[in-house]
């Protein structure tokens, strides 16, 4: 059986979104915690021991799961994100480059019933060519629409859709829109 949880929760100004799923091939629990679709750490246990005993099945990994996702929550509520992250992931991770996204045309991203974003990644003002970049577009009462580009050699992708519905004015912002980028 495949499960796991997903949840948004704010903290401050910040904005979390947490995935927990089962991770069957190495047999662990993993939460995972974004922050403007970064990973900014993990939280995994393994359940190795435990799938060895009897009556230990997907009901019994999901309440573990289940009450991983809830920690991390209740961690993050409180301020104490920090305290149930797994150390050496928090370390590792803190040593990665950080990667900017200029959207270049942001006063004017919709034409007609389209929504093209230009967009250029740049590590320390140096571009970066074949960076992947995935978006998440999200509106309210809709199913949220991924997609992905690849920056050319000059740093610069180009995010092209169809809009089904006019957009007010009101949401031009792109306050739906969540984006992870990484370079190859």
């Amino acid at each position: 059986m495949i499960f796991g949880f997903n949840t948004d929760v704010k903290h401050v100004d910040t904005i979390y979104h947490v995935q927990s799923e089962a991770r069957e091939s190495e047999k662990l629990l993993q939460t995972q915690v974004f922050v403007r679709g970064r990973c900014i750490g993990k939280r995994a246990i393994s359940y190795a021991k435990s799938a060895e005993q009897v009556g230990f099945g997907d009901p019994q990994k999901e309440q573990q799961l289940r009450d991983q996702h809830r920690l991390v929550l209740e961690a993050i509520r409180e301020g104490k994100l920090e305290t149930v992250l797994d150390r050496a992931e928090t370390e590792s991770l803190a040593a990665i480059k950080q990667l900017d996204v200029q959207w270049e045309n942001s006063a004017s991203v919709h034409n007609n019933r389209n929504l093209t974003m230009q967009l250029r990644v740049t590590e320390d003002g140096t571009a970066v060519p074949s960076a992947r970049l995935t978006f998440r577009f999200a509106r309210p009462d809709a199913t949220p629409f991924y997609t992905r580009a690849v920056t050319d050699s000059a740093g610069s992708a180009q995010i092209s859709s169809a809009i089904e519905a006019p957009v007010p004015a009101a949401t031009r912002s792109m306050p739906g829109l969540a984006g992870v980028v990484s370079s190859a």
